[in-house]
């Protein structure tokens, strides 16, 4: 989200800036929920440091050595790209064990149909405003949701919860 806010600021575009300033403050509270909860603390601040660290080096990187606006916003598109494939691409990191287990517990339905929703109007938006950076990356997130779809008819989750309620 940092980095497509930073992308839409560069480019002047308010879609990109508001909703990617909503994820960032959703975000960032989601991070700070899930440190204040965990018990493993120490874990969870050494990965936020490290990801603060590198978001750090490429505003560096973007803001101090590369002066160009139009090569900024080319270098900036490019690495917001291939975040985003890989955030589409990493369900899939587990269809081994789906596919060998049989089922597809350990994915979410609601959050693959929202994958879907979304990969299709980013895709949509960026085909709308010619912007092959916003356009493209989303196209993998179509192309996966159908995958996990398909998933979920070939081999339905059991009808167990794999979730389990929270203790009061």
């Amino acid at each position: 989200n940092l980095s497509w806010l930073s992308y839409g600021f560069l480019k002047g575009d308010h879609t990109l800036i508001v909703v990617n300033a909503i994820g960032v403050t959703l975000q960032t509270l989601y991070i700070l929920v899930y440190f204040y909860f965990s018990s493993e603390k120490r874990a969870v601040l050494l990965k936020t440091v490290c990801l603060l660290a590198v978001l750090l080096a490429g505003y560096s990187y973007f803001n101090l050595l590369v002066p160009d606006v139009a090569t900024r916003l080319a270098h900036l598109g490019l690495f917001c790209s291939i975040f985003t494939i890989t955030m589409y691409l990493s369900p899939l990191a587990d269809l081994a064990k789906i596919i060998k287990s049989r089922s597809t517990r350990c994915l979410s339905f609601p959050l693959t149909v929202t994958t879907f929703l979304a990969s299709t109007c980013w895709t949509l938006y960026g085909l709308l405003l010619e912007d092959l950076y916003i356009a493209v990356p989303n196209m993998p997130g179509i192309a996966t949701s159908l995958v996990r779809f398909w998933l979920f008819w070939r081999f339905p989750p059991s009808r167990e919860s794999s979730y389990k309620p929270l203790q009061a």
